[in-house]
């Protein structure tokens, strides 16, 4: 319990810090800035693997013991990257989907990270919850990793199918619902989600809007992304902290990539074969019983994420 306890605790320090101190006031958050904040996040999350490999090695707060799977630490600290990476590289997809809202709703960029980071303080209560959820029933459930491989694989089909026509911010359910009892404001009111009269809430914003979109938005893509990390591993910490560091620093990347996003092409490809891969050892090698070695799967995504990056670039390029 002690070690759950200090990763959430972690969490959400350096998510007040994030808010609180070194983005107080809102402001254009530009790519050398955007880039700073990755590369600590991602150092972090690196750094982390190596307290998964210590902590499990020599069960730390109950690693590998009363605290996930007895594993080893080096079969852990591999695990965790490889979740790590592949909720990181589906992340691209939901930072191409961001761009669309903020550009639909017209959210002026200094107001974006304040709209990114409570949609990403709500996306870490809604994925604990699915994660919890999803290692229950993959426990009770033997057949449950049949039905998260069977989506995976029709994922895949709808990335490569789907783009930017299929992104309706304006018909979102719950936006659809809150409309019914709040109207929503043409002008944006600062960072303000709501307009409020004599104490009470009379109205929402542009802002708060985009937020809600965005939020229900990332729940969808955990229904894709979660049963993704299932195939890895079931190990509930490992689940937890992988997909947790990938979205603490979803962010920082949206704010590097969002206008590089049109050299990549081809990555939603990539993606695509990242997600058909876990879905068939879901599907073909989980029944059989034939566990693939997590250096093997690491590989393997490595090198596809890779592979759509580079030959994006060299598309772009040669045009």
């Amino acid at each position: 319990m002690a070690v759950w306890i200090g990763f959430i605790l972690f969490v959400f320090v350096a998510l007040a810090l994030d808010l609180g101190v070194f983005n107080k006031a809102a402001h254009k958050i530009s790519t050398r800035e955007a880039f700073k904040w990755t590369s600590l996040w991602v150092s972090l999350s690196l750094m982390f693997s190596g307290f998964v490999y210590f902590g499990y090695d020599n069960h730390w707060l109950g690693l590998g013991d009363t605290v996930g799977h007895d594993v080893g630490g080096m079969n852990a600290a591999l695990t965790y990257l490889t979740g790590y990476i592949i909720e990181q590289s589906l992340s691209m997809d939901n930072i191409f989907v961001i761009a669309v809202i903020f550009n639909y709703f017209k959210i002026p960029q200094k107001y974006q990270h304040r709209v990114l980071f409570w949609g990403i303080l709500g996306a870490l209560v809604f994925r604990g919850a699915m994660i919890g959820a999803g290692v229950f029933l993959v426990e009770k459930f033997d057949f449950i990793m049949y039905v998260f491989g069977g989506i995976l694989l029709w994922t895949a089909y709808k990335m490569i199918k789907g783009g930017e026509d299929d992104i309706h911010p304006e018909e979102n359910p719950l936006l659809l619902q809150l409309r019914k009892f709040l109207p929503v404001t043409k002008m944006m009111k600062g960072e303000q989600f709501f307009v409020r009269r004599a104490g009470r809430v009379v109205a929402m914003t542009p802002l708060f809007v985009a937020l809600i979109v965005v939020e229900t938005t990332d729940v969808m893509f955990a229904f894709d992304s979660i049963p993704a990390i299932f195939a890895i591993t079931t190990d509930p910490f490992l689940v937890f902290t992988s997909n947790i560091f990938a979205i603490l620093g979803l962010r920082s990347l949206y704010f590097v990539l969002a206008s590089l996003l049109d050299k990549f092409e081809y990555l939603k490809y990539s993606l695509a074969a990242i997600l058909a891969f876990v879905g068939l050892k879901m599907l073909v090698l989980h029944p059989l019983h034939i566990e693939m070695q997590e250096w093997t799967s690491l590989v393997v995504i490595v090198v596809l994420l890779a592979g759509g990056i580079l030959y994006s670039v060299q598309a772009s390029k040669e045009r």
